[in-house]
C-alpha cells in the first residue's frame, strides 16, 4: 500500500475532531464556566465587598484589585463586568453612608480603573501563563494608581496650594498626596503588593484545580455528548 493510501485510510478512520481536540477547543469554556455552579463568582464578590470595608485590612492593602482582574480572567462575558462593577457601586454607597459623605463624581475614575483591570484580565484569558496573569494584574494596578491620583490632583479643591495645576502639582499628587494623609507612594506600594499577592494566590488555586481536573470534565457537555462522525 502506498503512503498516500495509508494517509487516506487513516483520515477516514479517525473523526475530524478527536476527544483530545475537543478538550483543547473547550478548555477555557469548561474550566471558566463550570456549568451549574455559581459559588465561585458569589464568594469572590463577597470577598470583594468585605475587603473594602474600613478597618478590615490596612489602607490600600486590598484584594479588590486582584479580584476585579481575576473576574475578567475567569468569569463569563457579561458577569465579568456586571458583578465587580455592581459590587463596587453598592459598597461605595454603603461607604458614603458610613462616612456621611455624598458620592463625588470624581469617583467615576475608580470605576474606570477597575474596568481597565477587568479588561486586561479578559484580554489575557484563563489560558495565559501564571506569570503573564501576574504581570497583567500589576500593570492594571499601576494604571489604577495613575488614573485615580491624577483625578484627585485635577479635581481636588485648590485651596491646598500643594496641588497646583501643573507638572509639579501632579508629581506631588503621585508621590506625597494631601496633608494629614499617608503619602501616596506608600499607598501605591501596598496596592502593588496586595494585587500581586492575591492574584498569585487565586491564579495558583485555579491552575492547581485545572491540573487536578480529569480530562473529560474539561470537555463541554455539548461536545462530549456528540458521537464521532
Amino acid at each position: 500500500m502506498e503512503w498516500r493510501e495509508v494517509l487516506t485510510t487513516a483520515a477516514h478512520a479517525f473523526p475530524a475532531k478527536t476527544s483530545c481536540q475537543r478538550a483543547v477547543a473547550g478548555y477555557n469554556f469548561g474550566v471558566v464556566r463550570d456549568k451549574g455552579r455559581i459559588w465561585m463568582p458569589a464568594v469572590l464578590m463577597l470577598v470583594f465587598a468585605a475587603t473594602r470595608w474600613p478597618g478590615l485590612m490596612p489602607a490600600n492593602f486590598s484584594a479588590a484589585y486582584a479580584l476585579a482582574f481575576c473576574a475578567g480572567v475567569y468569569f463569563g462575558k457579561w458577569s465579568a463586568w456586571i458583578l465587580p462593577l455592581t459590587t463596587l457601586l453598592l459598597t461605595d454607597v454603603l461607604l458614603n453612608l458610613h462616612y456621611g459623605s455624598p458620592f463625588h463624581w470624581s469617583q467615576i475614575f475608580n470605576y474606570f480603573g477597575y474596568a481597565v483591570l477587568i479588561g486586561i484580565g479578559r484580554r489575557l484569558g484563563a489560558n495565559a501563563s501564571a506569570l503573564s496573569l501576574l504581570a497583567g494584574s500589576l500593570l492594571g494596578a499601576v494604571f489604577f494608581y495613575l488614573a485615580t491620583n491624577t483625578a484627585s490632583w485635577f479635581f481636588n479643591p485648590f485651596q491646598n496650594m500643594e496641588y497646583t495645576r501643573n507638572w509639579t502639582g501632579w508629581t506631588i499628587a503621585l508621590t506625597q498626596g494631601t496633608a494629614n494623609w499617608p503619602e501616596t507612594w506608600i499607598f501605591f506600594r501596598k496596592t502593588l503588593i496586595s494585587c500581586g499577592l492575591f492574584t498569585a494566590l487565586f491564579v495558583g488555586a485555579m491552575k492547581l484545580k485545572l491540573a487536578r481536573t480529569p480530562l473529560k470534565e474539561k470537555i463541554p457537555e455539548s461536545e462530549s455528548s456528540k458521537s464521532p462522525a
